[in-house]
């Protein structure tokens, strides 16, 4: 699992305007938790029609919820920013 499988998925779901998935793994190695797999810290910045008319929270439900398999086996962290 990589980079693109999160985007693919959420640009399926989302056909966001703007989408961008940043592979932040190595930032963190070695850290207490981690997988060192270089592919378990993701950022992701997206702006979306579907995300503007529901608050922050739900809208990051419904993004882990998108990638609820890849956060049960291979994401340990993920950052969400969503532009309005």
């Amino acid at each position: 699992m990589n980079e693109s499988t999160i985007y693919k998925k959420l640009n399926n779901f989302f056909e966001p305007e703007h989408l961008q998935v940043i592979n932040d793994s190595e930032k963190h190695r070695g850290h207490a938790g981690s997988p060192n797999t270089g592919n378990s810290h993701f950022s992701i910045v997206i702006k979306s029609k579907r995300l503007c008319s529901i608050n922050k929270v739900a809208s990051q439900r419904l993004i882990y919820n998108v990638l609820k398999d890849e956060m049960k086996n291979s994401i340990h962290a993920l950052s969400i920013k969503i532009l309005t």
